[in-house]
């Protein structure tokens, strides 16, 4: 198990997943579209190709900061 801060731009919460939860399904099941930003997991911004791994692939070991950055229409 991992502690998972998930959020976006305006909102944050704190979840406890498998290591064996894949990033598209975390995101997914807590309603953070991840289609109109970018992803970044402790700062660091993630590619296409990692949505589908799982946190233990993306060596989330023990804790992680996962955040979507939505861009807006007027940014």
């Amino acid at each position: 198990m991992v502690k998972i801060i998930l959020g976006t731009n305006t909102s944050r919460e704190e979840l406890i997943v498998p290591k064996t939860t894949v990033l598209r399904t975390l995101l997914e099941n807590n309603n953070v579209n991840y289609s109109v930003g970018t992803i970044h997991i402790d700062g660091c911004p993630i590619t296409q190709g990692d949505m589908d791994k799982t946190l233990e692939e993306l060596n989330i070991k023990e804790k992680a900061f996962i955040i979507a950055i939505i861009k807006s229409d007027n940014a």
